[in-house]
């Protein structure tokens, strides 16, 4: 699912050529074009998705698919393809967007021809961005950029020998994997290698043969020079020092000639926007905002003393557990830290519970892309395959982060809290020089586990995550200052985090410290249970049993399948009323009415339901099936299917407080016999503590 969805999109067409375009508003009428040019036809705009969603809160953004890939035509004719022709579909599309001028942003040919375009219609552009431009040097080209080399037929094709015509038509997906690989070199890419290759089966071999034998529209190094030289408006050249597809000579060379900010991100390689888009996103609206006078915002400075105890609380929008602990840990730590303010970085669902328990949701969550959202789009049948939905979800976590880094570089908080907020933690560690406050994570997991439908492939991107974790906290060790784990030793599964890599048990054991379980309740007695059961219109005796998926959109086939078999369980046990918390995200009119029956949507303090009734049914979510746990319910839990998190971390955990039975999804079709078998049962769980809040809070405490 997308970061930030076009506002308009459109078509351009030339000499026979169709060129898509997309726009994406701002909301300002007047404020500035950006538009990111076309790369090599090997990939599409979307290249330029980290970066989209950032400019488009403050510019408007204009990107273009480049002939060949993406939503424009493939044509086969080179002419197509060539400096000139790219030239013509630019100014078509500003034309078509009404933009007058624009300051125009490319990546690798994408940089030159954002050169071009100023060099030759300088009253079109504000300025222009090359980022790891090509430099026509037509005298110093690579062999492997040789017409001869790439023409040649040979009988083997090995490495740079793959940029080939003939091998191109033979196996264009390996050439694919071969180039990204070789140019998208940094540590703990695979994310984005996979993006470019899947954008390069979008094209075609022939499609890319003739943008190879395209002219250009210089003829020679004195050409080009002269070309580069004429440009007079501003200009900025982003290049990574490990660039293994363009020479550091020609890079260099084309900004002195332009006159050029040169900035050089050192380990970068030649798709820097996509590896590091934090500090590039940052680079260009620097740019932008220099060229086009747009003004930063407004500055407000407290002197030290005078400031309040403030912090910034992010809660993990994947599902209400979150919220729910959170703000339990944030009523404690008010009473541990009187007079402390919260502000809350939040979305939806979490900002339904917020909303009810009066808490301040700062302004600047409108702009947070919505995470449920994609988790949602992502899940099949009761399925979710958890690690690769959060993977995917790698252009809305970049985007929210960049919302975070504008708020706190404005706004000044004594202690920033992470619970599960993957994009806060993982982008600072990737710039760690934008820490300005203390900061507490908070995760009831860790270590990212294959699940067995992944095989091998998975076992080794799960491995490569949590390496990259390690060695981030190993490079960083004080990033974060206080690392809490939600639960207790006894919580962790020994499974290892990767060959070569510790168990999870043993290194969060090392890295964190253990708050025990946090409720935002006191376990309910006897006499409660009976009291809310009449408040709730439950007769005494009547056998109730709760189906609940929390606070996603993702257990909605379970429920249906809890209601499809509800006829069966009332002919099993008689009188049984079967109550259906939808939640915020699952529409209650899914499900027909029928005797015995109620659905709801959102019901604030559930915990009151659960610990009323005489059996639950659930998903493998840790905060439900923990709150059963605790009020000391009989309940049948589901993992989701292919979810690592809900079939290994929380059935571990439930298995040490011998709490629920564990159901197979595929083992649901008799689930009036489950119902009768269980209802009401006798347990004998592990008692959960409930001073879990209040310990968590005091290891925040400490931070201020």
């Amino acid at each position: 699912m997308r970061a930030r969805q076009p506002d308009i999109q459109g078509y351009v067409k030339h000499d026979g050529v169709r060129i898509g375009y997309e726009v994406f508003e701002p909301g300002d009428p007047d404020a500035p074009t950006v538009a990111l040019l076309p790369a090599w036809s090997i990939i599409d705009s979307r290249h330029w998705k980290a970066q989209v969603p950032f400019l488009a809160r403050e510019f408007r953004v204009v990107t273009i698919d480049p002939p060949g890939n993406g939503r424009s035509d493939r044509p086969t004719d080179p002419a197509a393809y060539s400096d000139d022709a790219h030239l013509a579909y630019v100014l078509a599309v500003l034309d078509a967007v009404g933009a007058t001028k624009a300051v125009l942003v490319g990546l690798s040919r994408g940089g030159w021809w954002s050169l071009v375009a100023t060099a030759r219609h300088p009253e079109r552009v504000i300025g222009a961005v090359a980022i790891a431009p090509v430099g026509p040097f037509l005298d110093d080209l690579p062999p492997h950029r040789m017409r001869a080399h790439f023409e040649v037929v040979r009988t083997d094709y090995t490495g740079w020998e793959r940029f080939n015509a003939h091998f191109w038509r033979q196996d264009l997906r390996a050439f694919a994997e071969f180039f990204f690989h070789t140019v998208i070199s940094e540590p703990h890419s695979t994310k984005q290698i996979e993006d470019a290759v899947d954008w390069a089966e979008r094209t075609t071999p022939e499609s890319l043969i003739a943008a190879e034998r395209s002219e250009r529209c210089v003829r020679d190094r004195a050409e080009a020079e002269a070309l580069l030289r004429s440009i007079d408006r501003p200009v900025l050249v982003i290049r990574g020092s490990e660039d293994h597809c363009r020479s550091r000579a020609e890079m260099v060379r084309t900004a002195q000639l332009t006159g050029a900010r040169d900035v050089v991100l050192d380990g970068a390689d030649h798709l820097p926007h996509a590896r590091e888009p934090v500090v590039v996103n940052r680079l260009l609206r620097e740019f932008v905002r220099e060229v086009t006078g747009v003004p930063a915002p407004p500055v407000r400075w407290t002197r030290p003393l005078d400031r309040p105890r403030r912090v910034l609380y992010l809660s993990s929008p994947i599902g209400l557990g979150h919220a729910e602990r959170d703000a339990a840990i944030v009523d404690a730590l008010r009473r541990q830290r009187p007079g402390v303010q919260v502000d809350w970085l939040a979305q939806h669902p979490v900002t339904e519970v917020l909303r009810r328990r009066g808490e301040r949701v700062h302004p600047a969550s409108a702009h947070l892309a919505a995470e449920s959202a994609h988790i949602e789009s992502e899940a099949g049948e009761h399925d979710l395959h958890a690690f690769q939905a959060v993977r995917r979800m790698d252009e809305i976590l970049v985007a929210n982060f960049m919302v975070f880094a504008d708020l706190v570089e404005r706004e000044h908080y004594d202690l920033w809290v992470g619970d599960e907020a993957w994009e806060l933690d993982y982008f600072l560690h990737e710039n760690p020089e934008l820490k300005r406050s203390a900061y507490a994570w908070l995760t009831d997991f860790v270590g990212w586990l294959p699940m067995p439908s992944g095989g091998a492939a998975e076992a080794e991107l799960t491995a490569d995550y949590n390496a990259e974790m390690v060695e981030q906290i190993a490079r960083f060790p004080r990033l974060r200052d206080r690392s809490v784990f939600v639960g207790n030793p006894d919580d962790l599964v020994a499974d290892p985090l990767g060959p070569g890599l510790p168990s999870v048990r043993d290194w969060t054991l090392r890295h964190f410290d253990f708050s025990g379980y946090v409720c935002d309740f006191a376990p309910v007695g006897e006499q409660e249970r009976a009291a809310i059961r009449a408040e709730l219109g439950w007769a005494p005796g009547e056998p109730v049993c709760v189906a609940t998926v929390g606070g996603s959109g993702v257990g909605g086939d379970l429920l249906r399948k809890v209601v499809d078999a509800f006829p069966a369980a009332r002919r099993a046990v008689p009188g049984l009323r079967l109550v259906v918390v939808a939640g915020p995200r699952v529409d209650p009119a899914r499900f027909t009415p029928r005797e015995g029956l109620e659905v709801h949507g959102y019901v604030h303090r559930l915990h009151r339901l659960l610990a009323a009734c005489d059996l639950a049914i659930t998903h493998g979510g840790l905060t439900t099936t923990m709150t059963l746990t605790a009020h000391r319910r009989p309940f049948l839990y589901i993992p989701l299917r292919n979810h690592f998190e809900q079939n290994v971390h929380v059935r571990h955990r439930l298995a040490a407080y011998r709490a629920g039975r564990y159901v197979d999804y595929g083992q649901t079709d008799d689930l009036a016999a489950l119902i009768a078998e269980e209802l009401g049962r006798p347990v004998d769980y592990r008692p959960v503590e409930t001073d879990g809040a209040d310990r968590a809070a005091a290891l925040l405490a400490e931070l201020f």
